[in-house]
């Protein structure tokens, strides 16, 4: 009871945190602490996907950059062609409203990962791992070679996906949309892994023998975590390609998928709520070393690997969570 206790005034105060960020922001009069959190939102978003294949499912992949890179990349062609005023492959009309783009790209990450883990889910082990890091690298490659969207160069846009009621240029206003979806993210996956489904991914990893054993199969249970990670990955895509009006394949590329890993394991496998602490983490060391020094991934390294070592159950599990 005390260790739920301290979760929940834990819980409070993060909540409490993040909300008021753009308050605190402008009284320290550091305006760049909301792009930083609008960044630490989007990239919890993308880690909490990745976190219900490895802390639920026991499924490692290291392909999960290239949902991500696909969502935004949805957004960014269907703003390309609403400002040129033609259609995708002469069918799908351009759009810039959110209510369409961001869908759609939840979609299209969504069957990408139904279609690459139909396939992946085949293998196991190392073997998996491998095969959807090919698959990523596959998608990279296919979008460096798409010059209309601007190949090796990325492709930009010049405003934000519309919401209603919303000005599209308010970096506060687009944190509490981000912080909103983060919220609604987490509380979704929260009720999916306490219901049976989340109890068979569970049982999955710890046995699936057993599970096929008892009747259920295991590659669906297996196939639908997948391509809930992708939809998940893609959303945090979408927003990644407003937060910065440009999309290019570096967020499709593999070193991508290793940050969201390592946010998952630094923050806590398995907690939902560690990966929100993992991308703070990771976004504000980034930022705190790069204004020390250019060579900041040097020294970012150890630092990283002390944490995940000391902390064994990564840094919810230091502050006393437990799931």
């Amino acid at each position: 009871m005390a260790n739920l206790g301290r979760k929940r005034i834990m819980l409070a105060l993060l909540a409490m945190l993040l909300t008021g960020l753009p308050y605190l922001a402008d009284r320290l009069a550091m305006p760049d602490l909301v792009s930083l959190g609008t960044q630490i939102a989007i990239y919890a978003i993308a880690a909490i996907g990745l976190d219900l294949l490895i802390g639920y499912t026991g499924l490692s992949s290291f392909g999960h950059a290239g949902f991500f890179g696909l969502g935004g990349y949805v957004v960014g062609i269907l703003a390309f062609h609403a400002a040129e005023g033609t259609a995708f492959v002469g069918l799908v009309p351009g759009a810039t409203e959110a209510w369409v783009a961001w869908p759609a790209a939840i979609l299209v990450s969504a069957l990408a990962a139904l279609a690459i883990g139909a396939l992946s889910l085949r293998t196991s082990g190392v073997s998996f791992i491998m095969i959807t890091l090919a698959f990523a690298q596959m998608l990279f490659y296919l979008f460096v070679s798409l010059k209309t969207y601007g190949g090796d160069d990325g492709l930009g846009f010049r405003r934000r996906n519309g919401l209603p009621w919303i000005n599209p240029r308010d970096d506060v206003a687009f944190y509490y949309v981000c912080l909103l979806v983060l919220m609604i993210v987490l509380a979704l996956c929260h009720r999916l892994v306490r219901s049976r489904f989340g109890l068979v991914l569970l049982g999955i990893k710890q046995n699936e023998r057993r599970m096929a054993a008892i009747g259920l199969d295991a590659t669906r249970y297996k196939l639908a975590a997948f391509t809930l990670a992708g939809a998940i990955a893609g959303l945090a895509g979408a927003l990644q390609a407003n937060l910065l009006r440009f999309v290019s394949p570096d967020m499709l590329h593999w070193t991508t998928s290793g940050d969201f890993m390592v946010m998952v394991v630094l923050g806590g496998v398995g907690s939902l709520v560690g990966p929100v602490f993992g991308a703070a983490a990771m976004v504000l060391l980034q930022s705190w070393l790069a204004q020390w020094t250019e060579h900041w991934m040097i020294v970012m390294g150890p630092v990283l690997v002390a944490v995940i070592l000391l902390t064994r159950r990564g840094i919810w599990g230091a502050l006393g969570g437990r799931g």
